[in-house]
């Protein structure tokens, strides 16, 4: 019996559905396993936790000699909690964490055998970690690496089976201290947004000190029984199914949307939920997305770096509570083709350490006026900025899903939704007026009794654009299910801070002049919504009509990442990273390396998978079929029937020639591709090469013979499980 058949048969296994005891309130175990300044200030002298709460609410530095106390406050709160171990806890750009643990046990000089973990062990470490991407930064006989803890992020412990690690999050940097992470340059962006978007806040309330850019994240993924997926070696090793025959039903009845979720999946879902609660990630949302076998989980908004970590957290976890409940979580932004993706959507605003939400429009003309400065200066940034930002979620997976089955295009646009529009074709429209002093009041006025209809989510939601407001934030759509949120968070909270500076110093300007502040204010804004309007974009982002429109606007439409990310190491783009201080030029160049050299090998794997499949698997299962196809007509022949008797047979058998002919000859050519591609020295040219010459020549035209073999091949001689079986079977 084939692993598919061995598959399908244990599906119906009762045992399947783990039984998983959850706590009555979540209140109970959330974030127990988190060192929150609460826990702190239970195991922390005064000083210490004084010190430490400066450095997670004002970012100012820990005196390493209070470190040592912190540490010690750690490891006596992880060591009641049965820790043994520790980990410096990083986030390399491979797309996963990492950690090397640590135990607490040494011996000293004496021979004394203690449990020890000192201010120098917490702050920094050396793992050396060479093998992560580095893009040039490292070489073999320099490879030292550092990775230096983050207060902002608080310390956490990791249960694994009976196991349990204490995880400080760091960052991850080279010897001569460039970032080799995703956070650390996160952390930069944030800190130069805040120190703008407090400039700009001070035009309105001079007690604002601190802006915090806030992240909700929204996790799509896919679920599939474990021996399914084990029994596809494409799902096994690119997490997407590169063959398969769409099923008579896919998605298009819609009843798996927000339908009953399955026993087995449901079981699943509490179980990593239960693990995130005790890890401070807020879930409070859960329900079945639209293509079958596929699901979502939402939190509550928390800061971007906590929520940066939680998220890449999250992944994790689901992987792992998944194996515990025979199943597989698929990330992949479009393991299924011909039904939905998943994205990641990045739900994005700013607040105030006054309690505002600086992209919530507000009850009063001040508050209005202030968001409205906050609400264009977010267009601005994105219409200056898209191609960044188009190269900010590029990847071999995302382009599979940009454009189709509910994903945003390529094209990057922004929605705003029929009120706001309105609100700014009346500021616009009134571009050349003259205002007085006496007509400042009426000015704000105007703006007051535009706004507070759309309060919240009195807008509609386009689920074709790219990067769309709902009513007191902007959901950033296009970030890939897999993707790490800084690095999509980290480009939109740069230009967004750069945008401010540049607004700041108009306005001061203008001020300079003699204008009054408000209407110094409201022309700068003017001037944006015009320099911007072409950005913005209320109609079917999938419509040609659309296409043409966006390239009359001159909005890019860079539909493959090789392409896309050119915008990375542009003029204007090293410009704006090192004037803000987040990337270097090295810095910049290293990552567009890094993300070149990973579509290229993610490309050639499952150029790889495919090649292997055919050959090994579906030509063999064709062949199989077409031989009992021919006993068959032969058996025909001697039994002296007529030719009519077996003419469909005949038929089929030629149709199976073809294709199998096709496969054969169309995978050969494709190797050959490969080695053309892999011959050119510049890893762009050979992305390029991936990209045009290998994936968009073969990887659809052999797909489309293979699945029509499925079609054609005796469903008992198929080895590979099909899409009715991984997307409806659980």
């Amino acid at each position: 019996m084939s692993l598919r058949f061995q598959a399908i048969s244990q599906i119906s296994d009762a045992s399947k559905v783990v039984d998983v005891q959850t706590t009555t309130k979540v209140t109970a175990i959330f974030g127990e396993n988190v060192f929150t300044l609460k826990v702190a200030r239970e195991y922390l002298s005064d000083e210490a936790f004084k010190s430490l709460a400066q450095s997670v609410k004002g970012g100012k530095k820990i005196d390493r000699t209070v470190a040592n106390q912190i540490a010690n406050g750690l490891k006596a709160w992880a060591e009641s909690k049965g820790v043994t171990h520790f980990t410096h806890w990083f986030q390399p750009l491979t797309g996963t964490t990492a950690e090397k643990h640590d135990s607490f046990f040494t011996i000293k000089s004496d021979g004394t055998a203690i449990e020890e973990f000192d201010g120098a062990a917490l702050v920094q470490q050396e793992p050396d970690a060479s093998s992560f991407p580095n893009g040039g930064l490292r070489a073999t006989f320099e490879a030292r690496g550092y990775t230096g803890w983050d207060p902002s992020s608080p310390a956490f412990i990791m249960e694994i089976g009976h196991g349990k690690t204490l995880c400080i999050p760091t960052i991850f940097i080279s010897y001569t201290g460039e970032s080799l992470d995703y956070k650390a340059p996160l952390l930069k962006a944030l800190e130069v947004l805040n120190k703008h978007a407090v400039e700009v806040c001070n035009l309105f309330d001079k007690n604002v000190t601190k802006v915090t850019a806030t992240l909700g994240w929204e996790q799509e993924y896919f679920v599939v029984d474990e021996a399914m997926f084990n029994a596809r070696p494409d799902l096994v090793q690119t997490g997407r199914a590169v063959f398969g025959a769409s099923p008579a039903k896919g998605q298009q009845l819609e009843d798996h949307y927000f339908g009953s979720i399955p026993e087995r999946v449901y079981s699943f879902m509490r179980d990593f939920e239960q693990e995130s609660y005790k890890l401070g990630i807020p879930l409070r949302t859960r329900h079945n997305e639209v293509a079958p076998g596929q699901f979502e989980c939402a939190p509550i908004f928390e800061e971007v770096s906590v929520a940066v970590d939680h998220n890449t957290l999250l992944m994790d976890i689901m992987d792992r509570v998944a194996r515990r409940h025979r199943l597989r979580v698929l990330l992949h932004e479009k393991p299924f083709a011909g039904i939905n993706g998943s994205g990641k959507h990045n739900n994005w605003s700013m607040a105030t350490d006054t309690g505002v939400n600086l992209l919530a429009p507000g009850k009063t003309p001040k508050t209005n006026l202030m968001f409205l400065t906050f609400f264009v200066n977010t267009i601005k940034a994105v219409k200056d900025y898209s191609s960044l930002l188009r190269a900010s979620i590029a990847s071999a997976g995302n382009d599979h899903r940009l454009g189709a089955n509910e994903a945003p295009p390529a094209i990057i646009s922004v929605f705003i939704g029929q009120y706001l529009t309105k609100v700014l074709e009346d500021v616009e429209q009134r571009v050349g007026e003259k205002f007085d002093e006496q007509d400042e009041a009426i000015l704000k006025l105007d703006i007051h009794r535009s706004i507070p209809e759309l309060l919240l989510d009195n807008t509609d939601r386009n689920r074709t654009s790219p990067f769309a407001f709902t009513g007191n934030k902007f959901e950033f759509r296009a970030v890939g299910s897999a993707a790490n949120c800084a690095n999509a968070m980290t480009t939109l909270n740069s230009i967004m801070a750069d945008t401010l500076k540049t607004f700041k110093k108009e306005v001061d300007g203008l001020m300079e002049k003699g204008e009054k502040k408000e209407l110094a204010i409201m022309h700068t804004l003017q001037r944006y919504i015009i320099e911007s309007k072409d950005v913005l974009f209320e109609g079917d982002g999938y419509s040609q009509e659309w296409a043409d429109e966006a390239a009359r606007r001159g909005l890019p439409n860079v539909k493959t990442t090789p392409l896309a990310l050119d915008a990375m190491v542009t003029e204007k783009s090293a410009h704006l990273f090192e004037s803000l201080g987040v990337y270097s030029h090295s810095e910049l160049e290293a990552r567009h390396e890094i993300e070149l050299e990973k579509y290229i090998k993610k490309v050639q794997i499952e150029a790889r998978v495919m090649g292997d499949l055919a050959i090994n698997h579906i030509i063999p299962a064709a062949v199989t079929y077409q031989n009992s196809l021919l006993e068959n007509v032969v058996g025909l022949q001697k039994a002296g029937l007529p030719e009519s008797s077996y003419a469909s047979q005949k038929t089929i058998l030629a149709e199976i020639s073809e294709h199998i002919q096709q496969v054969y000859t169309l995978v050969d050519a494709m190797v050959e591709a490969r080695k053309v591609a892999n011959n050119l020295e510049s890893s762009r040219a050979k992305a390029i090469a991936y990209c045009e010459e290998v994936k968009d020549k073969f990887f659809d035209d052999i797909r489309y013979h293979v699945d029509k073999l499925e079609l054609l091949v005796a469903d008992a001689a198929w080895t590979l499980p099909k899409y009715r079986e991984m997307l409806f079977l659980k």
